[in-house]
């Protein structure tokens, strides 16, 4: 009886370790560090090798660089605690945010400034000089976009141009207001569907040409800007709210120690035009979840 007493109590003891651990946070040793295919996604995942290696060893665990197929991609992965570290724009914090528990540790420093512009982009001969233009022009026009869940490639274009011109869904513009739209896959691309003639009208960060020029080495005379957007806030470094909080200041402060690190900067300037690394905080992004509620996007957009 003793004995089957003492059996009771330790399985009791098993039990309740268990629930117990259920709710503990995650703590793996090989870190998932994804990042958006904005550009071309090959050179992204090659350029940021040497960043998961050093971040790696700072951290004691292995970390992988992977570009995820989407924005889309990421979000989930997130999500579902597969991404550990995600390289996200602000839009795609405020998806994760509005479906799961994410948090943006920190967030980038370009020109001296936490806020960029989308712009508009067309040919040098385009008709097109303004955003005032597209009343008359946009329904000859096709515009590429890089991802629905991107900041400055869609969102924030899209809810300016819905407003300027009084249009009451995304299906609209992109399949009424313009001829048609596309989506390219990323910022580079959208410029080089306009410069190749597949596109008439592309939105991207400003300015995507300089990152093109070895590749396109006219691109500054063969596209012109005719517009861009309200500010708008730098791309995070958001990572799971199921993350272990240890972990989670661990790899803020590694982050944070690069701003001294010559190598690591320049990495993440190659990699997203990234000059410093500076702390975020949720309601830096309140404009962009206000845009994003604002707009209702048509959710058949997001899954593309």
């Amino acid at each position: 009886m003793k004995k089957l007493l003492v059996l009771m109590m330790a399985a009791s003891l098993m039990l309740l370790a268990a629930c117990g651990s259920s709710g503990d946070k995650a703590n793996p040793d090989t870190l998932i560090m994804g990042f958006v295919p904005s550009q071309d996604s090959d050179k992204i995942a090659e350029t940021a090798e040497p960043l998961a290696k050093e971040l790696g060893e700072i951290l004691g665990k292995e970390v992988k660089a992977e570009t995820m197929t989407s924005y889309s991609a990421l979000v989930e992965g997130l999500g579902a605690g597969t991404a550990h570290i995600g390289f996200i724009p602000a839009f795609g914090f405020v998806l994760a945010d509005s479906k799961y528990d994410v948090e943006p540790i920190l967030k980038s420093e370009r020109h001296g400034s936490a806020t960029y512009v989308a712009q508009y982009l067309v040919r040098a001969d385009s008709p097109v000089n303004k955003l005032e233009d597209l009343e008359e022009h946009a329904s000859d026009m096709i515009w590429a976009y890089g991802d629905a869940s991107s900041t400055s490639g869609y969102l924030f274009p899209a809810a300016q141009l819905m407003e300027m011109y009084d249009l009451e869904s995304t299906t609209e513009l992109q399949k009424e207001f313009f001829k048609d739209s596309v989506s390219s896959g990323g910022h580079d691309a959208s410029a080089a569907a306009v410069l190749e003639g597949q596109a008439d009208i592309a939105t991207t960060f400003d300015d995507v040409r300089e990152t093109m020029v070895e590749d396109y080495p006219n691109i500054m005379d063969e596209l012109k800007v005719i517009g861009t957007t309200k500010e708008i806030p730098n791309d995070t470094i958001t990572v799971p709210g199921t993350l272990d909080d240890e972990l989670v200041q661990d790899i803020k402060e590694a982050f944070l120690s690069f701003n001294d690190d010559e190598e690591m900067i320049k990495i993440m300037n190659e990699v997203y035009n990234w000059d410093a690394i500076i702390e975020a905080d949720k309601s830096d992004f309140d404009v962009v979840k206000e845009t994003y509620e604002k707009l209702e996007l048509d959710e058949s957009v997001l899954d593309e």
